[in-house]
């Protein structure tokens, strides 16, 4: 692919990444969000931020079953839409849902297990956002960078948790995302033991 072939997808895809975004604030703006627009709004932004993070973790193994290296040039502008959506997830939870009531979100916090667990996903997902540039991988030295990058894996399981934990009837979508997390991170652990594996003589 030549660079121009790639700046021009990288750009598409940025502004694919701003879709689900965009149909998000524009069904807020119509009434068309349902009886409960504030909720669909933060639990689509959540939907949104759990799917932009197994896009994330997605692009290694494709790039290791296609041979198409390029793929990892996109890696942090999905893992940066990840943090996007969070925030705005989080920011709609606490400024439209809660109207920064810091004491009932704070008890949300402490008594109700998925808001626990997506609360601490999303702290975790800061020092990876503020990490991701060249600069901090030339501060932090590419190993300590490497070995603070795969946090991310526990922030995913903890992601699929807290959709996990706030669906109360049809755990059909929680399920789907989970069966996915899985395969992506069965996939990277195979590697890895097949890579210890001593070679045939």
């Amino acid at each position: 692919m030549s660079p121009r072939q790639f700046s021009l997808l990288k750009t598409a895809l940025f502004v694919l990444c701003l879709g689900p975004l965009a149909n998000l604030v524009y069904g807020l703006l119509s009434d068309a969000l349902g009886a409960n627009p504030i909720e669909a709004l933060t639990r689509g932004l959540g939907d949104w931020t759990l799917r932009f993070l197994l896009m994330t973790l997605a692009v290694t193994p494709l790039r290791r079953l296609s041979g198409r290296n390029w793929l990892l040039k996109l890696r942090r502008m999905l893992g940066l839409f990840t943090f996007f959506y969070a925030l705005l997830h989080f920011t709609s939870y606490v400024w439209l849902d809660q109207f920064f009531d810091w004491g009932d979100i704070w008890k949300d916090i402490v008594k109700r297990p998925f808001i626990s667990i997506g609360f601490a996903s999303f702290l975790l997902l800061v020092p990876l956002a503020a990490t991701s540039n060249n600069a901090a991988i030339k501060r932090l030295g590419g190993r300590l960078w490497q070995s603070l990058h795969r946090v991310v894996y526990a922030i995913a399981v903890f992601a699929v948790l807290h959709f996990w934990w706030m669906v109360k009837i049809d755990i059909t979508q929680p399920a789907i995302h989970a069966a996915t997390l899985a395969l992506l991170l069965g996939m990277r652990v195979y590697w890895v033991l097949r890579r210890g594996q001593p070679k045939a003589a």
